[in-house]
């Protein structure tokens, strides 16, 4: 199975439009235009079909998880007031 063939069923199995692919995208600052997207969703014996490389999907999956789950909180240590001693 190619990273196309995933990417299309990850689509339609979660009815996404293309747009909203650009959108999930831009989740993780890839920018990327719907008509070069279009061209991964393309019969590979299409003239204008274009292979998608794992750096797209990649992007894609994490944007996907942003959009699904919120972004990742902060990990940062809560700060506790020091303890005032009794003198």
């Amino acid at each position: 199975m190619t990273n196309n063939d995933i990417f299309k069923k990850l689509r339609v199995a979660l009815q996404l439009r293309d747009d909203e692919i650009v959108k999930i995208l831009e989740l993780v600052d890839f920018r990327i235009s719907k008509s070069e997207l279009g061209a991964f969703f393309r019969k590979e014996d299409h003239p204008k079909y274009k292979e998608c490389g794992d750096q797209i999907l990649r992007n894609f999956l994490n944007g996907l998880v942003i959009h699904l789950r919120g972004p990742k909180p902060d990990k940062k240590p809560k700060l506790t007031p020091p303890k005032k001693s009794n003198d």
